[in-house]
């Protein structure tokens, strides 16, 4: 077993993995050299799960196109269609997010990121995020912290949390981890800056964590591929989940925008079979 298949079952068997050296050297300088501007003018976090002294950038594929590579890697894209693809027609971009820890912050609160939902949690993952260090991540500037097997049933209480696994990695390694898994960031006890992107994918009927037609509104997302505008929210999740005006969202992104947009049935083909059966023997009645 290799490639993708081989860490699917590592992130499944664990609630998490490592995949080193995923994020070639230019794109990481590159990606860091963009982000650098928007990091100086993006002031601290409010709050003690956000952390006081870290800072976050949204809208992410819209401050670097290296953003795009990391959202659409087809290693990543391989894993999340594994795991996420039982519980969905397709998969969506939940969240794109630059996450700067400065010295001093303190260990995040132990969490479960698909805990953001309601739903009824172990009978299907609901998410996989994907943490792309920037800088090398150490035990003492911060690095993210995961709690082996917590993906396997809910916790009662912190105190049952087993010992962390902190992911020491160096810059450009991609970290999986099951929305189910426990995890947080480390301390930064370093003089250093910790500097990563975490990238999200959740399942296409949830809502986002990151309002997607907010952050890439249309005239921003004419700019993608086909491919990564279908990803941030640009598609239909049949049945006829997220349309405009009846029809597939995507139309705000070609040139010529029907005022009056014709409703269309956008249905699973169990779907469409039974509703065209009634309405034939509805046909047939009267």
């Amino acid at each position: 077993m290799t490639g993708a298949a081989s860490y699917t079952t590592e992130l499944l068997d664990r609630g998490f993995c490592v995949i080193p050296d995923l994020l070639p050297p230019q794109d990481l300088a590159r990606l860091d050299a963009d982000l650098d501007p928007v990091f100086r003018q993006t002031p601290m976090g409010q709050g003690y799960f956000y952390g006081f002294s870290t800072k976050r950038i949204g809208s992410l594929l819209r401050r670097s196109p290296i953003a795009a590579k990391l959202v659409l890697h087809p290693t990543i894209l391989a894993i999340v269609e594994d795991v996420l693809g039982a519980a969905c027609e397709r998969v969506q971009l939940n969240v794109a997010q630059a996450i700067e820890i400065h010295p001093g912050e303190i260990e995040q609160f132990p969490h479960c990121d698909h805990d953001m939902w309601a739903g009824v949690k172990g009978h299907h993952e609901y998410l996989v995020n994907v943490m792309w260090p920037i800088s090398d991540f150490t035990a003492l500037n911060g690095a993210t912290r995961i709690y082996p097997g917590t993906h396997r049933g809910q916790l009662e209480s912190l105190e049952d949390l087993p010992e962390p696994i902190v992911t020491e990695c160096e810059a450009g390694s991609a970290i999986c981890f099951l929305g189910s898994t426990v995890h947080g960031a480390g301390a930064n006890l370093s003089p250093n800056v910790r500097r990563g992107v975490v990238i999200g994918y959740s399942l296409g009927w949830l809502k986002p964590y990151e309002n997607p037609w907010l952050a890439y509104p249309p005239e921003v997302a004419r700019q993608f591929s086909p491919e990564l505008a279908s990803l941030v929210g640009y598609s239909l999740h049949r049945p006829n989940l997220g349309n405009y005006e009846g029809q597939c969202p995507s139309i705000l992104l070609a040139g010529d925008v029907p005022e009056f947009p014709r409703a269309t049935d956008a249905l699973r083909p169990d779907q469409e079979a039974a509703v065209a059966a009634f309405a034939q023997g509805s046909q047939d009645r009267s």
